[in-house]
């Protein structure tokens, strides 16, 4: 029951858009049309009582009146005329309301109680709530969209394995913006704003049980229920890795955040402490919260920290090997036995001890054997490959040989070997680099990025063995992955 009470907001068959309009410069007009182009196949009624049509969808001046049953209401009206409206929409028995109208609680002693009577309303009614102060939800499989921003402006990220929780509406929507640039596809975004109801620990909750989820991603700037988040965090890290960006870390920040959605931010030290216990990784910044998002989305978490550095370049490889350490991982010496066997495929100019340097010179049989040798050893947990495409002896088919192999061992290993890899160049480089990810190996643009994402499969891998649950998750993995 309560997973259908949240999946209302993500797959809802009719919405209402409470204020749209037919001024191209405000937000009721902008979600009603991002609604009509982005391919949601239920039913919508622009609500207007000034209108009788928008964008050629007939206008009704109120919720009660549209003869249908009504899912999920957007409302986007000035704060003080919310109460009333929901009020109406109890009345239809609308199941979920999205309130992107700022003036509550972030506002001051006023706003907060218009948000309480707001959500005295809404439990009256047993409907769900999701914000004030928030632009709600983006959901690409269903064609949900209730952001305002325009699609000349900004871009909308495809379907993908990792869901975004953002208390921040405009962090949200330019981090959307972003991964349609980085081509990172996402299963749900939901912007909470002020958490009025609907909060982080509902959407953890029901973002678990999700066939469409395989990593879930989180913005929060503090929570109001700290005990509740952590008991859910438990129940979630186990079966799906947690991603957490925790913004307000200093008092100026923490006073930014208080003025921003309300928050009460909170010790960061007892953020920090609440990860560790959960196994909730922790990221410090956009980039590398979706660099590591994309790594245990689609790659197996790492057994242990031996890494393995399979490298065109011999520079690549030595910093690629101080990253790793870094980050606290192992970059161990190979033994006698894989670096002869490694001597036998590659050139005598190379060097096969760890990083392994197959050098420019190398040719597409070179990296694939070795990656193989490599995943073989039973010495080495994790790779990291730094295959430089540009080089004259390395072919563009290099990369779906080699991730063929890679499949195939894997495929026949106990336990699955992990492999990410940091492509440095130009247009040409990331167009098999987007290939190779596309494909479902992680790519980045620096080794420091490709060994943190090293690092993420680690960390996971360890909570999951602390926890005596790494083999049941590999066959998860093994038994889900595309």
């Amino acid at each position: 029951m309560f997973k259908s009470d949240v999946d209302v907001f993500f797959n809802p068959k009719s919405i209402a858009i409470i204020g749209a309009s037919r001024d191209p410069k405000k937000p009721g007009y902008q979600i009603l049309y991002n609604m009509l182009s982005s391919g949601y196949k239920g039913k919508l009624y622009p609500i207007n009582p000034r209108a009788t049509e928008i964008l050629g969808l007939k206008a009704y001046p109120s919720v009660k009146q549209v003869p249908e049953d009504i899912d999920l209401a957007v409302i986007v009206i000035p704060a003080q005329y919310v109460p009333k409206v929901a009020i109406e929409c109890g009345d239809k028995g609308v199941k979920g309301i999205i309130v992107i109208s700022g003036g509550f609680k972030e506002v001051g002693p006023e706003g907060a109680k218009l948000e309480e009577e707001l959500v005295k309303i809404v439990k009256e009614y047993n409907m769900r709530l999701m914000g004030p102060n928030c632009v709600g939800v983006y959901v690409p499989k269903t064609g949900v969209n209730t952001t305002f921003l325009t699609r000349d402006r900004m871009g909308f990220p495809r379907h993908g394995p990792i869901a975004f929780i953002s208390q921040s509406g405009a962090f949200g929507v330019a981090v959307l913006d972003w991964a349609a640039m980085r081509d990172i596809g996402l299963s749900k975004f939901a912007s909470i704003g002020n958490k009025a109801d609907i909060d982080e620990t509902d959407l953890l909750e029901y973002l678990v049980e999700d066939e469409d989820t395989r990593v879930i991603t989180l913005y929060i700037e503090g929570v109001s229920n700290g005990r509740k988040f952590i008991n859910s965090l438990r129940k979630v890290t186990p079966r799906k890795p947690v991603i957490a960006l925790k913004a307000g870390k200093t008092e100026a920040g923490a006073r930014a955040a208080s003025s921003h959605t309300g928050s009460l931010a909170g010790s960061d030290v007892l953020y920090d402490v609440a990860f560790k216990q959960t196994g909730t990784i922790r990221a410090l910044g956009m980039e590398d919260l979706f660099d590591m998002a994309i790594a245990l989305a689609f790659q197996p978490p790492a057994k242990g920290r031996k890494v393995a550095i399979l490298t065109v370049g011999g520079g690549s490889g030595v910093m690629a090997a101080d990253a790793c350490i870094d980050q606290g991982l192992e970059v161990p010496r190979l033994s006698e036995r894989t670096i002869e066997k490694l001597r036998k495929i590659l050139l005598p100019i190379a060097s096969p001890y760890n990083p392994i340097d197959i050098t420019g010179s190398a040719r597409d049989e070179h990296m694939i054997e070795s990656v193989e040798v490599l995943m073989r050893s039973g010495e080495i947990d994790v790779i990291i490959w730094i295959p430089y495409f540009m080089v004259p002896g390395i072919s563009e088919g290099v990369v779906d040989e080699f991730i063929k192999r890679v499949r195939e061992v894997n495929e026949e290993l106990e336990t699955p070997i992990p492999i990410v890899g940091a492509a440095t160049g130009g247009t040409y480089t990331w167009k098999l680099a987007a290939k190779a990810e596309r494909m479902g190996i992680p790519m980045y643009l620096s080794v420091e990025r490709a060994a943190k994402a090293a690092w993420a499969l680690c960390k996971y891998g360890e909570w999951l063995k602390k926890l005596r649950v790494f083999t049941e998750y590999v066959e998860r993995y093994r038994k889900n992955k595309d």
